[in-house]
């Protein structure tokens, strides 16, 4: 076998080494047992590389609902490379005027509450009831591997083949709070699409859930019986950022331990101050598997948005979400300019060094490569 490497064919031509991807020739026959010499010719059939799509394209096709456009637009505005960023960002601009219509929900829960059962069940319901749908799954990412299994559409078997609902499954790439990292801008590019429910599906492993906070308008968590008495539910913080606690599982022999769930949570939730102003965080009862509940929780969803509508909290909430997002994308540019500078990607496994092997106190290490980053831009 010989050491040869070229790009597979859909690489763009000019594309350079953020395309890690290569084709390497196979080795040679005989190995098996079966000669070299088979006097066969190898099939070769026609490559056909997918038309790369201009900011026109991706614009047009994304306003007029088609969903492979729409889906090869969230790649675009997923994608880490400088050249997708710079024509993501063009798109999403040229989009903003369609965006903001919607109600956005984020829904998170230890795993095994049955999420994704759930927001199967909650999208089905909201379907019926005329309501197009957008689902963005997050799947946590394996801080080893760096995989994630992408598995929700197999979860969602109904809701998946419906026309009405589109469901993007995304990995979390071990970001804090579960979610993708560009779950903000593809929350806009569904909205633009026509889907007028987002419903946002966190990791939820722990994780601080204010970063799903900052992007959603009403804030769900699915809790099950079992989880702990008054004063665990008390304990658990991401309770304080819920606008409301759904006890799921309420079926079968589960169904009484499911609502004294509920009345313990219930009375949890008088200790605790409303994530949202004015409004009395309720704790509910459902089950995703009977799909009973159901629709008095979206009823619930309906009730907030016209109390936050009619209060101004609705739009003023979107505003300061805007405002965060902002300023999470400078924090955000600033530290990837950080870690990309050659003069601190130079210096940093020396003062690594010094400081693992306690030579080199943090504070003055952090100090020093600041100093080296703020002289590398100046000069």
């Amino acid at each position: 076998m010989t050491d040869d490497k070229r790009k597979p064919e859909w690489v763009p031509e000019n594309g350079g080494s953020e395309y890690a991807s290569s084709v390497v020739r196979g080795v040679d026959g005989g190995h098996d047992g079966i000669s070299a010499e088979s006097g066969r010719e190898p099939v070769r059939r026609p490559v056909s590389r997918r038309r790369e799509l201009s900011v026109d394209d991706h614009v047009a096709g994304v306003l007029a609902g088609d969903r492979t456009t729409l889906g090869r637009t969230i790649t675009l505005v997923e994608s880490n490379s400088l050249r997708h960023e710079a024509l993501a960002q063009d798109v999403l601009r040229q989009l903003l005027h369609r965006t903001g219509q919607s109600i956005r929900v984020g829904i998170t829960g230890v795993p095994g509450a049955g999420k994704s059962t759930f927001i199967e069940a909650l999208g089905n319901y909201l379907i019926g009831q005329g309501y197009r749908v957008a689902v963005l799954a997050v799947d946590p990412t394996s801080s080893i591997t760096r995989g994630s299994v992408l598995g929700d559409k197999v979860r969602m078997p109904t809701l998946a083949r419906d026309e009405r609902c589109f469901i993007r499954p995304s990995p979390s790439g071990g970001t804090l709070g579960g979610v993708a990292r560009k779950t903000r801008e593809t929350i806009l590019v569904c909205e633009a699409a026509g889907y007028d429910v987002i419903l946002v599906e966190t990791v939820g492993v722990g994780q601080s859930e204010i970063t799903v906070r900052s992007m959603v308008d009403f804030f769900l968590l699915l809790k099950i019986a079992g989880a702990g008495d008054e004063l665990q539910g008390i304990k658990k913080g991401v309770m304080e950022l819920a606008d409301a606690v759904a006890v799921n599982k309420a079926d079968g022999a589960n169904r009484s331990a499911a609502e004294a769930a509920r009345a313990e949570y219930e009375r949890a939730l008088h200790y605790l101050a409303p994530a949202t102003p004015g409004w009395q965080t309720p704790a509910l009862l459902c089950s995703a598997l009977e799909k009973t509940g159901i629709a008095g929780i979206w009823e619930v969803v309906r009730t907030f948005r016209r109390e936050t509508g009619a209060s101004g909290l609705f739009h003023q909430r979107r505003l300061d979400q805007t405002r965060e997002w902002m300023h999470d994308m400078i924090r955000e540019h600033l530290q990837r300019r950080f870690y990309q500078d050659q003069t601190v990607r130079e210096a940093l496994p020396a003062i690594e060094q010094a400081v693992t092997r306690g030579n080199l106190p943090v504070t003055r290490a952090v100090r020093r490569l600041l100093d080296l980053f703020e002289k590398s831009t100046t000069e």
